[in-house]
Parts: C-alpha cells; structure tokens; sequence
C-alpha cells in the first residue's frame, strides 16, 4: 500500500506518522511572500524513484527532503507538557537537504517528506498558477523496465496583483565565527573560513535574519568563567606606550561580505562579561611583538587600564564604522543579562561607553524594567515571559528575546514543540509592537559554556544541558549550512508580520489587532494564545480575504 498527502508546513510528521492531518490544495498569495508546504509519502514495500515538479513557478521553488533528527533532550526540567509533541527523546523532523528536481527519493513503511518553498518575486504577474508534484518509481536491478508513477499532487497558488510590506522586524541570532572555523576544521579567519562565514550568512538572511552579531573582538558569550573561546577577534589591536593602534582590514572584508548578502543592521560583540559586567572582555592585544589576552577575566570592568583602552578602541571603532556607512544601523552591547543587583555596575559600563559610540544604538538582553526606566538602555531586549511587566512603559523600541527558558507555555523553536508554537511569534510581535527580536543561538555546536565542542548531528542540546533546537537553527554542510523546519516557519512568522501590516495599511492597525483576536477567540497575548495548527491558517486566510477587498 502506498500513501501520500498534501500537507502545510505547520505539521511535523515523524516517522510512522498516521497522515491523519487534513490536505492542502490551493494558497493565495502576495507578491513578495514566500510559500512553504509539504507532501509526506509512505510506502509497505521498500522503494526508489524520482521526485518531479512542473510548474511555470519552477525557477522560484526550492525542494527540500526532511531529515529526522536526533532530539535527544527534548526538555531540561520536568514541566507539565502543554502544546509539546512529546518530552520523550528520540527523532524529530528538523533538518532540511536540499533536492535537486528529478532527485532520488526513498520509501519505506516510516515514510520521506518533501519540503516545497515557493518564493514569488515582487514583480510577479498575478494571476493563478500551479505546481505538479510527481513520484515515479523504478527497478534498479531493471533499469529498462518501464517506471510507475505512484504518487501525483497538485498545488494552485493564486497570486495577488500586491505585494507584501517589506520585513520592518530587526532579527538576530548569535553568529559564531568560532564554531564554523572548529567544525570545518579551517584556520581563523583564512580564505577558506571567510568563505564559510559567507556561506553561513548567506543562510541567515535567506530566513530573514538581517543583523549579524560581530566578533570585533570574540563575543564574551557562554564561556566558562576563567575559560576561552577560539579567538575570532576581526581587530587587529597593538599597544605601544599609552596609545593603541586598530588594524580594520578584517573587519571591512567582513562587514562586505554582510553587505553583500543584504544584511542590515549589526551588533557588536559585549564589551564586558556576561550576566553583570564583572570582567573585560577577552581582547588580544600585541605589544613588544608578543600577542596575549591583555584584557579578560583577570581584568574587572572598571579598572583604569581598560577603561582607558575602551576610550581609545570604541572611539577608532566607531570612526571605522562611520566610514563603513553602517554606524546608523549599529548596536552596541554592554553586557548580556545584568540582573539587577548587577545595575551598578552596568550603569557606569554605559556612561563609559555612551560618549563615544555617535549615534549607534544600544541593547542588550534584560528582564528589569528598572535598566529601562533609568535610562541605562536604549532598545531593552526582554525575554518572553517578563514581556507584559514592559508593556505600561509604552518602550518605543521594545525588543524581545526567548531562550533555552520559559519552556512551559510561551513560544520557542524548540524541536519538541509543534512548528505554530514557533509561528506563533509574528502575530505576537505584530500586537505589541515589538520593533525587533533576538536569539542566542544561530550555530552554536558546542557543550553548555563552551567546554567543549559537540556535533550537532549526535546532540540538539548541547550535550544534554539545554532543550534540544536551542543552541542552533542551522546545520553545518560541506561547504556551508543547511536549515532547519524551524528557522523556515520563523521565516513565515516573519511573513505573518509582514501581511498584517499590508492590512494594516487599508483598515488600520487597532482593526487588525482586533481581527487576531477574533479569530483566536482570546485576548492574544505572549502567555495566552491558540496552540492549534489552525488558528494560524484560519487567521492567514482571513487577513487576505479582507486585502482582497481593497485590491
């Protein structure tokens, strides 16, 4: 026997699945959007054959085959399960390998998935247009034999003479130079590891990441106390007498190569040690010919020598950037969850930096308002669950983060959650206004503050400490990175964002934020939303009905 359905993107379907989910047939989309499905086929006798599209879409689609992989701690703490697909570890569909069309597919009774992406153009003719999947098996002990086409599905897309709002969300997810140089074994910072940088960012901004963390010294990010991480610093710093001297060339070649993959905006890497600015960041500098970490653990934040060496680097830095052109769309770090008997400290680590940065921004990840609320940062970027105590301020640049915590009710992509508890995020960020969103983990493969490193192919968890998903979105190919289900439905939250404010446009923004919770049937908030597959779909299809309307 031999089964296939036609299914959305929001669907999981693991090995043995029953298919019992409803199927797809027809889409609308805007000009601009990108389209994802599914088709999942399964088969009693053991098969091979070739996957085939037709379609006058062809250029614009990617095929992927799901991969499951290894989710080996799907939770870190034992919690009541609400909305996850289980707790228990095992395999989970999360990676995503590009097929060619004509590929070879096979099947047995656990069954393959083929993950379908369309991206329209902007500039595309409306009108309605299908995609004809086709599987046809053959023997291989016979090759002359006459094929089978066993499974057949047709997908019509109608195409609206719009297109899309532009992405306005700034999303980041923590770039680790140092993790790509260690699992492709490259030196730092060689020609072989610019070019796998490239790689991994060209990745990123395909699913909407358009702000790259960089390493202008190496990120002082989960790293044990005392330790240090590979040193992917892009300055060039030499000390002689007094005076330093910055050598940027590394750095423009890098801030290029993020140019030319349409990335916008850009963060530098802390200035001081996470969780409360204790100590300066591992900085490498050169002086009498010998290179050595002259800053670091051994240096706390408000010793006179590093805040003289900050005056002098931030200052260099800042120029160098201005040149770049990018000094508008920079954001400066201070130092990575204060909490708040660190303020502080973290307030005269601001007052020393603000005076030199010109006009770049400042952020960092905290959950008090009272960092806010005494003006030590501009963009607070507060995690999930401590959202609604932000939410009197009316903060005009208010950002939000989640991490390897809360796992009980809010939003996460981790691998163990249904794919619309990770969707669910764009309706989120579109009611409150939240102007941008961060995430620690873009490719971090290595165990919990960087002891040692792992392969991401044997653990999703940083070998058991964290939720599996955490640490990365992407996984590491031969000559780049391949993605994931859940960095592909962040893409589509994106999406969600970006078509609310296209209605936005036409009815006004209170209207669409009561259209979401109509549909939902609650007041939607970050610790309150529908946990069902069709809310998200039910609330699409609304949306471009009422767009069609006006058009």
């Amino acid at each position: 026997m031999f089964l296939s359905k036609q299914i959305s993107s929001l669907h999981k379907v693991r090995e043995f699945d029953s298919l019992s989910m409803n199927e797809i047939t027809k889409e609308t989309v805007l000009r601009g959007e990108r389209f994802t499905y599914q088709i999942s086929m399964r088969s009693d006798a053991p098969v091979i054959g070739n996957i085939k599209i037709e379609s006058p879409l062809l250029d614009h689609i990617k095929i992927y085959k799901v991969e499951q992989s290894v989710m080996d701690a799907p939770v870190i703490d034992s919690i009541q399960e609400i909305g996850y697909i289980t707790t228990e570890p095992g395999l989970m569909p999360d990676l995503l390998l590009p097929l060619d069309n004509n590929g070879y597919l096979t099947l047995n009774m656990a069954g393959k998935t083929v993950w379908i992406e369309v991206n329209i153009p902007n500039d595309f003719p409306a009108g309605e247009y299908t995609i004809k999947f086709s599987y046809e098996t053959f023997d291989f002990n016979h090759p002359d034999a006459p094929h089978a086409i066993i499974a057949t599905k047709t997908m019509t897309i109608e195409v609206l003479p719009l297109a899309k709002k532009e992405q306005s969300l700034i999303y980041t997810r923590w770039f680790y130079a140092d993790c790509i140089a260690d699992y492709h074994n490259v030196p730092i910072w060689s020609d072989a590891h610019f070019d796998l940088v490239e790689a991994y960012i060209r990745e990123a901004v395909d699913v909407g990441i358009n702000m790259i963390l960089v390493p202008i010294h190496t990120p002082p990010l989960d790293t044990a106390i005392g330790t240090f991480r590979p040193c992917v610093q892009l300055v060039d710093i030499e000390k002689k007498g007094e005076k330093y001297i910055f050598g940027f060339e590394k750095l423009r070649r890098f801030i290029q190569i993020c140019k030319r993959q349409g990335v916008r905006y850009y963060e530098m890497a802390h200035m001081f040690s996470q969780w409360g600015a204790k100590c300066a960041a591992n900085i490498m500098v050169e002086e009498n010919g010998i290179k050595s970490y002259m800053f670091g653990w051994h240096v706390t934040s408000q010793a006179p020598e590093y805040i003289e060496f900050l005056r002098q680097y931030i200052s260099a830095l800042s120029n160098e950037l201005e040149l770049l052109g990018v000094s508008e769309n920079t954001y400066y770090h201070i130092s990575d969850e204060p909490t708040i008997d660190k303020i502080d400290a973290y307030r005269t680590a601001v007052e020393l930096i603000r005076p030199f940065i010109g006009n770049c921004h400042t952020f960092d990840a905290l959950s008090s308002t009272e960092f806010y609320e005494q003006g030590l940062v501009e963009c607070p970027v507060t995690g999930v669950s401590h959202i609604q105590d932000f939410m009197p301020l009316n903060v005009p640049n208010q950002w939000v983060y989640y991490c390897c915590e809360p796992q009980h009710i809010y939003t996460n992509s981790l691998m163990a959650m249904p794919s619309c508890r990770t969707r669910i995020l764009g309706v989120l960020i579109y009611k409150y206004d939240i102007k941008g969103f961060l995430h620690w983990g873009f490719n971090f493969y290595n165990a919990v503050v960087s002891y040692y490193k792992i392969n991401p192919y044997v653990t999703t968890s940083a070998d058991g400490r964290l939720p599996s998903g955490d640490p990365f979105i992407v996984y590491p190919a031969k000559d780049g990175a391949y993605p994931t289900i859940r960095c592909k439905v962040t893409y589509e939250a994106i999406g969600d964002i970006d078509l609310c404010r296209t209605l936005e446009g036409y009815i006004g923004r209170d209207e669409v934020i009561k259209m979401i919770d109509a549909v939902a049937g609650m007041d939607v908030r970050f610790d309150c939303y529908p946990l069902d597959s069709d809310f998200l779909p039910n609330l699409r299809a609304t949306v471009i009905k009422k767009i069609k309307e006006y058009i």
